[in-house]
């Protein structure tokens, strides 16, 4: 049986985009334990709007300034892919009641597939709580340039041209 580390947690998403909701919860995460694996998951059902190399390649700028915080993506069972990394907490963030009954769901079931792996949730600072990637990706693709030129308050800097690039418009704070 492989020992696994309770200094080291995993945080799942899709993170298509990366939000500053998601830099929070890497950032107080990153806090707490001596290590990180973002792990970007891959689901053949979705149709994402970037790439698991964009994916990676974004969040791995975004969390540049955490020194014990790494990127991965993965193709299998979240409990599997906190195995292999020799990890054995899964960390998740909150932000509504909604939200913590889906990940009640989920909580029981990786609890089935792997009993060893707990799951820490750590609750959305307040003024993240309304971001989700869906809604950042309407703005992106339906705002107008004076909309646009708010991602920042929603994305990382990192993110904001990147996403704006999909949608075929530019960033109003470069343009001239």
């Amino acid at each position: 049986m492989t020992s696994l580390s309770s200094s080291h947690a995993v945080y799942v998403g899709s993170f298509d985009p990366p939000t500053l909701g998601h830099l929070d919860i890497i950032r107080r995460a990153a806090a707490i334990f001596d290590r990180l694996t973002v792990g970007i998951g891959i689901n053949p059902d979705k149709r994402p709007l970037f790439s698991p190399d964009e994916r990676r390649s974004l969040m791995t700028d975004v969390v540049k300034p955490f020194a014990n915080v790494q990127v991965e993506y993965f193709h299998s069972l979240t409990v599997d892919f906190i195995r292999q990394r020799g990890a054995r907490i899964l960390v998740r963030g909150v932000r509504t009641l909604s939200d913590i009954e889906a990940e009640f769901t989920m909580t029981l079931a990786n609890r089935a597939l792997d009993p060893e792996i707990d799951t820490i949730f750590l609750m959305a600072s307040e003024k993240y709580t309304h971001i989700s990637s869906s809604l950042i990706k309407q703005i992106a693709q339906l705002a107008q340039h004076s909309a646009a030129s708010k991602l920042g308050e929603f994305v990382p800097p990192e993110v904001v041209a990147p996403l704006l690039a999909k949608y075929k418009q530019s960033d109003p704070a470069t343009s001239g």
